[in-house]
Formats: C-alpha cells, structure tokens, sequence
C-alpha cells in the first residue's frame, strides 16, 4: 500500500511538472508573439505621446545615472583629496609639520597620558550611561536611531522610499483574537489539571470567554428572563463546580436554553461523545429559536436583536458539532458542516471557520480543495494568520521537498518552484516566527489557551498543536523548513521599526501573551531585546580606556614608552607609502600641473 500511494503521488507530481512546463512554453510562445506584435504596432504607429514617453523613460535613464554618480561622487572626492595633499606637501610643509608632531609627543610626559586616558573613560563612560537609559527606555539604541533616521537617507535615498511604504502600512493593534481551534474544558484541558495538576487556562484567558459569552448569547431583550440571569451569573463565576450548578438551575427554568446546554457540553462532559450529544440536543434548540426569530424579523429593532443573538448561537453550536466530528474521526461530516457554515453565513469571517476547514482538509489531504479555500482568504483585505501563511508555504513545499537537498542545492542554485517554496516559507515565517521551533520540536508544546495573539507565541502554539502531524505527512517538508527559516532575518534587521512583507512587529506582543499562557511557559519572544552594538561597543572602550588609566597612573614611564612605540609602528607605513609614491611619481609633478 506504502509503495503504491508513493508511486500513484510521483507520478501525480510527474503530471503537474509535465502541465506546468507545458503551460511555461506556451506562455513564453505567448508573449514572444505579443512582443512581435507590439514592436510591429510600435513601428508602424508612432504618435506623438509614445514619443513623449520615449522621452520620459531617456530623462528618467539621465536621473538614475546622476544619482548613481553622486552616491559615488564622495570616494572620488576622497582621492582628488589625498592627490592634492600629496601635491602641496611641499607649499603646506606637511614633513615638517609631522616630524614637529614626533618631536612633541616625544617630549609628552607621563601626566598627559594619564589626563588623556581619563578623560576618554569618562566620556565613554557617560555615553555608555545615555545609551543604557534610552534603551531601557525606549528598547532601542540612540545611536542606531540616529543612523537609521538620518543618516541612511542621505547616504542612500533609494531605500528611503520603501521605508516609508512599510511605515505607512497600517498597524495592528495587539487585539487578542478567539481560538478557531479551541480545546472543550471539561473533557480536555480538565485532563491536564487532573494528571499533573497545572492549570491549563489562565484567568484572563477564561475572563475573556466569558465576556464572549454574555455577549454573543444574551441580548438586552432578555433582562427579566431568569434562566438568562442565571447564565449571567454562571458565566461570572470563577470555579467550575458553581457554573455548572447555575446552568442545570437554567435548565430546570427552561428546558430550551440553548447557553446552558453549551455551557454543560463545554465543562461538564467529560468525552467528546458526551458533547457532542449536548450539542446536538442545544443545535435543536437553537435551530427552532432561530427560525421564530427569523420570521419576525420585520417587526423592528428588539427582533432584528434578538435574531442576532439566535444567529451567533446557532453559529457556534454548528461549529463545536464540527470540531467534535472532526476528533471523533468523521471527516467528511465534518467538512459539510464547516463548508455550509462558510456559505450560509460568508459576513461571519470574524469566526474563522475556514482555519477550520482548511485543518479538516488537510487530515483528508485534499490539498487542492485545500489551495481552494487559500485562493478565496488568502487576500491583502483579509486579516493574515499563521494558518493561512503556513499552509500556503506548506503546499509550495509538498511540491519539492522530497527531491530538496541542502548540499545539491547550494551547487546549482534554486529552482523556480524551490525559490517559490522558500520565499512562502520566508513570508510565513515573517508573520509569525514563533512556529519554526514547534514544528521542528525544538520547543515543548502545551495545550492551546482560548484565545491568541496573531503574531505571537500563543497563536503558534495553536498553530503547531494542531497542524504538525500535517507537516510531517509531506514528505521533506520539515526538512526545508529547517534549511530556510532562520534566513527570514536577514530580510528583517530591524523588525521592529521596519517589516519586509508585514508591517513591523507590535512592542505589546510579549506581555498580551504573558497573559494568555500558562506560567509554566516559557512564553518565546521575538523580536528579543538585546544589547544593541553600541552599548557593547561603548562599555568596552569605557572599560578598556579606565584600565588603562589606571594602568598609566601606576605605571607611568612604562605607559610612556609603550604609547610612543605605537606612535613609531604607527609611522612605519605611512612613511613606507609616501616613499612609494615619490619613488613611482615624477618629482618635477607639480611644477608641470602649475604650468598647465
């Protein structure tokens, strides 16, 4: 069986390279025709705008040169000025001036040395102490600020167009986003409590749900109904003992209310089969409710509210039936009900009901049906996640990874579909560096909180929870990824003032995940805050410079000899290459150049 599916997929891959090189010439014939075609039109219909613009591209050719000549106008500045010095070293008494310099530091005592290594100590080491408060500050270097604003558009205007661009991208928030993929509390993360005693899910993490909950399954319409009050304060309640009393109280008020059947299917069976009998008798319920309030929904604002309130529960109760479908095995039923749930209701995007989707399909290895689902979401308008990014670098890599060697590689360059590959690896890694180290197991995984983060540790562990076992069925996937991950970050320098593909990464990214992970975490940060060079740079001179005080104050005449020994070494070269210069040049130069 092994080797007949890995046969049947060689040649399905055969097939697409076959069609993929057919439809490569036949674009290339394409366009070599049009090309023909334009040159002919171009020739025989010439007009005045095409000449226009003829124009604009040669004045346009003229500008980039200039630009380029300038960029490097200054290293040509810098000869003509070392040739001039050279030339009026004789008018400028340059010889004298050096060896008049010798003789006073010669003649420097031991005293000078030591005020001068102090002096450079202390003002290194007060730049050190500004370095150090404005990166503790601000989480960056004063100096790399200074260098990246000011001194880099000077320098190299070319990239200051595209620095804008990013900058102008518009930049999240770090909004907290509900877990598509979400774990059942009690016939799930209560295992883990039960086994090892570590709470799965922080308090601000259920302090969330809950505020969800009050708002997506109650409405101001039901102020005065007791079973709803109950909910209320049920979804209040810290411990799950007193939840689960204040639902089974709703349901003896109303046997029909729908929250509280979600809410006993969430924490109080303990096996997916328990749940999904709750919820199949709660999809009933929301069902009736959400037809009544269908039919009466021209009757003004109260209904059209409570209609809302009826469409997110039959919402949610639709997807909690797929998802136990899903880890039950039923895979296809699964898949109905999340495709009808993205066609019945396409507004409700906020859900993310295709992560769910797109995770079913994969189990089935649909993956066509899965680039389906990816050409549909997988939009600028849209909101990025980690699924999206990650599967779609996972089909590009299902493509080559299992003929993808390193050592080859690196001899005959990429292919085209390789490059394809890594460049979506590069793309998603950029959205969320995080998944990398879970996939390659190179970090310990936990169970996923409720909610996350885009961008952060919370949503890749959310990611990789679920959708490692896919990476590991493409044979070779896992492999490139490790290959070609970490050159993300040589696109990226600094992303925190600047992105690549995504706009640069929120400050605000550690602490909303310190909430939402469990303590046991080691919650994994990027970008981190080091040192910055210049912090390093500057407490070493600052270090090196006082030890040499200290050195000289102690040891003055030894200071002394070994200072103007470095000057004499100093001097060797310099003195070797002006006799080179004299030696190849004409001695009567200057005297021709004042002639001419």
């Amino acid at each position: 069986m092994f080797f007949a599916f890995q046969s049947s997929a060689s040649s399905s891959s055969l097939i697409d390279q076959y069609r993929y090189l057919i439809s490569y010439s036949i674009l290339n014939k394409y366009k070599y025709l049009k090309k023909i075609m334009n040159k002919q039109q171009s020739t025989t219909n010439l007009s005045k705008s095409q000449e226009l613009v003829l124009c604009d591209s040669f004045i346009e050719k003229l500008r980039t040169f200039i630009q380029w000549f300038c960029t490097y106008l200054w290293a040509i500045y810098f000869m003509l000025v070392i040739i001039l010095v050279y030339l009026l070293r004789g008018p400028l008494k340059i010889t004298q001036s050096f060896t008049t310099a010798t003789m006073f530091f010669n003649t420097l005592t031991p005293k000078f040395y030591v005020a001068l290594t102090g002096t450079s100590s202390l003002i290194s080491g007060l730049i050190l102490i500004f370095e150090w408060w404005y990166f503790k500050k601000y989480g960056t270097s004063f100096i790399e600020q200074v260098s990246i604003n000011h001194l880099t558009p000077i320098l190299n205007p070319s990239e200051t167009s595209t620095e804008q661009d990013t900058n102008n991208l518009p930049v999240t928030e770090c909004k907290v986003w509900k877990n598509p993929m979400s774990l059942f509390r009690g016939s799930e993360y209560q295992r883990l409590l039960t086994t090892n005693g570590k709470e799965p899910l922080t308090f601000h993490d259920m302090n969330l749900s809950a505020q969800e909950h009050q708002t997506f399954f109650s409405c101001e319409i039901d102020e005065g109904k007791q079973e709803y009050e109950l909910m209320q304060r049920a979804w209040r309640e810290r411990t799950p003992a007193t939840r689960i009393q204040l639902a089974h109280e709703a349901i003896e008020k109303n046997a029909e209310c729908t929250p509280a059947l979600i809410l006993l299917a969430e924490e109080e069976a303990t096996t997916i089969i328990e749940v999904e009998r709750l919820l199949r008798q709660a999809l009933k319920c929301s069902e009736n409710a959400y037809r009544k309030s269908q039919q009466l929904l021209e009757q003004g604002h109260n209904q059209e509210v409570v209609h809302k309130r009826n469409t997110n529960i039959l919402i949610y109760v639709k997807r909690r039936l797929g998802m136990c479908a899903r880890k039950l095995g039923k895979l296809r039923e699964a898949t109905k009900i999340f495709r009808d749930l993205v066609k019945e209701f396409p507004m409700m995007s906020v859900f993310n009901i295709h992560e769910n989707l797109i995770e079913v399909l994969l189990m089935m290895q649909s993956y066509a049906d899965v680039q389906a689902v990816l050409a549909k979401y997988d939009d600028i308008s849209l909101p990025k996640s980690a699924t999206i990014c990650y599967t779609a670098a996972l089909l590009k890599a299902r493509a080559v990874a299992s003929t993808f060697s390193p050592d080859i590689a690196s001899k005959r360059g990429l292919s085209s579909a390789e490059m394809s590959a890594v460049e979506a690896i590069h793309r998603a890694v950029e959205f969320n560096p995080h998944v990398p180290k879970y996939l390659l197991e190179m970090k310990s995984l936990i169970l996923p909180p409720e909610h996350i983060l885009k961008r952060g540790d919370s949503e890749a562990i959310a990611y990789a929870f679920f959708h490692l076992p896919h990476w590991r069925r493409v044979d070779g996937a896992l492999n490139l990824l490790h290959c070609t991950w970490e050159g993300t970050f040589r696109m990226i320098p600094y992303p925190l003032e600047k992105g690549h593909l995504f706009h640069p990464y929120p400050t605000c990214t550690e602490a909303a995940d310190r909430e939402l992970l469990p303590t046991f975490h080691d919650v994994s940060v990027f970008p981190k805050k080091e040192l910055p060079f210049f912090i390093l740079f500057t407490a070493g001179l600052c270090s090196s410079t006082a030890m040499l005080a200290l050195l000289t104050h102690q040891y003055p005449e030894v200071a002394a000899y070994v200072a103007k020994l470095f000057l004499q070494w100093f001097s060797v070269p310099i003195s070797y290459l002006t006799d080179k210069i004299e030696a190849i040049l004409p001695s009567n130069l200057f005297q021709q150049l004042a002639k001419i």
